[in-house]
């Protein structure tokens, strides 16, 4: 049975809204953050929630992680306060680790197998949906894991997202977030080229982005995305760093299973040149600006 005390590492844009919901239904939540003070926003008025001092003051028996990348999830656990010295100083056996993180499929799966040998079971379980999904506790949680693992951890996913699916073993979470990456990359890349040949053409870009938006190429991005387009307001939001990382996990999970991966990797290179040009923390619309 699932312990209602868990710890929550990571409370940034993603991770604070997370861990409140995980507090609304019902969760005793330790929270920590490398700035503190963000951890201490996130359990303001929460009666449930405590802050850390350190990683290891929030191991729990089961530990959510909401970090940039895996070498911060892997710092958090091994580093000197951290959550392995904690969990062994409670006397805490095989704790479930939570990475929901965007990781590399590749990298988690053999990190996964490293720490089983010391009875750490871990289980990832990337999300999309963004920061409105966070808040409104409806993201889309892609797990990988054992089956007892994800089972057991199945009523705080739940407490997070409304379309929660086990994917398979360790890893299959991140391959599935990496295919959503993907298509999410692609799909920006193929409506900036849309969008500057509509201005190029001297359409009426408003007009276009409607009639697009009402037939085969609607999407949920291109509904996201089009006050970026008319407005070129592209502050905030998902950050081209962060895209360019995910497209790099594409093409690394395509060559190690045969797959030809050549749209993505042109994606892939105009990331790379937003982030070359100083715009790596631009919402990944932005990436409009390379190709215009």
């Amino acid at each position: 049975m699932l312990s209602t005390s868990i710890g929550f590492v990571g409370t940034g844009p993603m991770g604070a809204p997370m861990a409140r919901n995980l507090l609304a239904a019902g969760f005793d939540v330790a929270l920590w953050n490398r700035t503190a003070a963000k951890a201490e926003a996130a359990a303001r008025d929460q009666p449930l929630a405590t802050v850390a001092a350190t990683p290891a003051d929030a191991a729990r028996p089961v530990v959510v992680v909401m970090l940039p990348d895996l070498p911060q999830v892997r710092d958090v656990v091994e580093r000197a306060d951290g959550l392995r010295a904690g969990w062994a100083a409670a006397g805490v056996v095989d704790p479930v680790l939570v990475v929901m993180s965007t990781v590399s499929p590749v990298a988690v799966t053999a990190w996964a197998q490293e720490l089983a040998a010391d009875g750490v079971r871990l289980v990832d379980a990337p999300v999309s949906g963004g920061v409105e999904g966070a808040v409104a506790g409806s993201l889309s949680i892609m797990a990988g894991g054992a089956d007892a693992d994800v089972a057991a951890v199945r009523p705080l996913l739940d407490a997070m997202g409304t379309t929660v699916r086990h994917l398979g073993p360790v890893g299959a979470g991140s391959l599935t977030k990496t295919c959503n990456q993907i298509i999410v990359g692609g799909t920006l890349n193929a409506l900036a080229e849309a969008v500057a040949i509509a201005r190029a053409g001297g359409l009426d870009l408003a007009t276009v982005l409607e009639v697009l938006g009402g037939g085969l190429a609607g999407s949920r991005l291109l509904a996201d995305k089009s006050r970026r387009y008319l407005t070129g307001d592209y502050e905030h939001g998902g950050a081209c760093r962060t895209q360019l990382k995910d497209l790099e996990f594409g093409i690394a999970a395509g060559e190690a299973l045969g797959v030809d991966t050549a749209l993505t990797q042109v994606a892939r290179d105009r990331y790379q040149r937003m982030v070359d040009r100083g715009d790596a923390e631009l919402d990944h619309s932005a990436v409009i600006r390379v190709v215009v």
